[in-house]
């Protein structure tokens, strides 16, 4: 759990943490604009990215607000989820190729049993598995200059939101009390950063006759 207090008998025990479950409605609504964007020339990668996006809302809003038993896999699978389909959208551009449709399951797949062995292994598990998107995010900024935009800005929010959600959580500036929450500040860039990246999602190079000759 974040920073924030948990208050189990808030509206009938839906809402434990406000500041967190509220933020990350933004999470959804993110996912939602993502899907309801103009219709690119790759619906589907689109449309699999705006659905993750909104899961990866549900799952907070799950674990900030009744925090059931099954919470930690509501919240943390679905972010698994986002980055591996981040990183391998960057590597099948990068490579040229088109990414099975499977890649992405497999981190997610993966983390499920670490999520049993407990929370620092999880976010052990999902701070190397963003490692891998970030890098692979920088990489792909190098070899597309018309994507740069979009992806360093996204990228930049997100390690904003990450230092803040970070200081907020680990440092004094930790109030539980407080509805300003540094985890809050997280989801909302977060959602953010994750609605930047929405247009370098399913783009490809494509080789013109001349280009390949």
């Amino acid at each position: 759990m974040a920073c924030e207090q948990f208050r189990a008998g808030l509206v009938g025990g839906l809402v434990g943490q406000p500041a967190g479950t509220l933020t990350a409605l933004a999470l959804v609504v993110a996912g939602v604009v993502i899907l309801a964007g103009r219709r690119p020339a790759a619906v589907r990668p689109r449309w699999t990215y705006g659905l993750l996006v909104v899961a990866v809302g549900v799952g907070s809003v799950v674990q900030h607000g009744p925090h059931p038993p099954w919470q930690a896999y509501a919240h943390d699978l679905p972010l698994a989820a986002v980055l591996g389909f981040v990183a391998a959208d960057a590597a099948a551009d990068l490579t040229g190729r088109r990414a099975p449709v499977w890649c992405w399951l497999v981190p997610t797949a993966a983390l499920a049993p670490v999520i049993m062995a407990g929370p620092l292994a999880s976010t052990l598990a999902q701070a190397a598995l963003a490692a891998v998107a970030i890098g692979l995010g920088l990489l792909r900024a190098r070899a597309r200059p018309r994507l740069r935009p979009t992806l360093l800005v996204a990228l930049a929010v997100l390690a904003a939101g990450a230092l803040i959600g970070t200081l907020g959580e680990r440092t004094g500036w930790c109030q539980p009390d407080s509805l300003l929450q540094g985890h809050a500040v997280w989801h909302l860039l977060a959602a953010v950063a994750l609605w930047r990246l929405a247009p370098a999602i399913g783009h490809r190079v494509t080789r013109t006759l001349s280009g390949a000759l």
